[in-house]
């Protein structure tokens, strides 16, 4: 059995099961892919895919056990490399967060920059996504870690850190009827206008339908959903309706034309959340840059919250 043939099978199993693709990210042939595969199926004793003439259409539930398995020792092959590159050089390497358009713009820059400058040799890469997509990244190993919002999937090989507070405000163009409200603003308020809001806003477990439930309100009629903030603030300001977004992410200098009115009285605090993998070896400066995210966030505590059963409040 060989590292090549698990990473094989793996990344046919991450392309959903096309094989041309999966050749095409590991820069390889189709049929080497389809022979190596089938090397392993012959050792193990056990077909790990169910085909279809020449086309693999489903995995076979010893090969779904196999697969689990490999993925977590590739994992722990790279951790074995990550450790032998701390030693070797401790500030030169290469750091990729996944996290939620809104923080990529509005709270992280100070973070990146500051990270930057004491570690000008490290790549840092950023992807941004939705909450629901940055988890499963966490979860096949792309990235080192994530930084959301709101996480709501539970995941019994993933670790949640929560570090910081934050809540919603509303924001509407100039010269809107809701700017002349002479008391604080209400639900029934938000409720009379068309919104404009996360993809996420209104989910099951959401601070926002909780607060509509509890007073037994009314919910908003939702125009337009996103999980991108500026295309939130772009329809306000077009006048397709109110838009109902995290306060951070709103800039009077920059966003000229719009104006915020707080609503973080109607709604419970949210807190932003750091996502790892259980299993993940992090780096020096992996543990440097949550430490500028989250100040008073130590190495020791990361790991002691790796190694527990529960999701850990750094909040306070």
């Amino acid at each position: 059995m060989k590292l090549q043939q698990l990473r094989y099978a793996v990344e046919v199993y991450r392309q959903k099961l096309n094989v041309s693709e999966a050749a095409e990210v590991l820069f390889t042939s189709q049929p080497g892919i389809s022979k190596q595969i089938r090397m392993l199926e012959e050792e193990l004793g056990v077909p790990l895919f169910i085909r279809h003439g020449k086309r693999m259409v489903a995995v076979t539930t010893p090969g779904k056990i196999v697969l689990e398995t490999a993925e977590r020792i590739l994992r722990e092959v790279q951790n074995i490399k990550h450790i032998g590159t701390e030693f070797a050089d401790q500030n030169i390497g290469s750091l990729t967060i996944a996290t939620t358009h809104t923080l990529a713009r509005y709270y992280l820059p100070e973070v990146v920059s500051a990270f930057v400058k004491r570690y000008p040799q490290v790549q840092l890469n950023i992807q941004t996504a939705s909450p629901k997509i940055i988890t499963h990244m966490v979860l096949d190993g792309e990235v080192d870690f994530a930084i959301g919002m709101e996480i709501e999937i539970e995941h019994s090989e993933l670790r949640k850190l929560s570090c910081g507070a934050w809540n919603r405000s509303i924001i509407v163009p100039d010269n809107h009827s809701l700017l002349s409200l002479k008391r604080p603003l209400r639900l029934e308020d938000i409720a009379a206008y068309p919104l404009i809001t996360y993809d996420i806003a209104f989910s099951e477990e959401s601070k926002i339908a909780r607060a509509f439930a509890q007073e037994d309100c009314n919910l908003p009629r939702v125009v337009l959903a996103s999980a991108d903030t500026d295309v939130i603030k772009t329809y306000v300001a077009q006048g397709l309706g109110i838009g109902l977004l995290a306060s951070m992410a709103f800039d009077s200098r920059l966003d000229q034309g719009l104006q915020l009115i707080s609503a973080e009285h109607l709604f419970e605090p949210s807190f932003l959340q750091i996502m790892l993998r259980q299993d993940v070896y992090l780096r020096g400066f992996g543990y440097e840059f949550l430490a500028l995210f989250a100040p008073g966030l130590t190495r020791a505590r990361i790991e002691s919250a790796l190694h527990s059963s529960f999701e850990e409040d750094f909040s306070i």
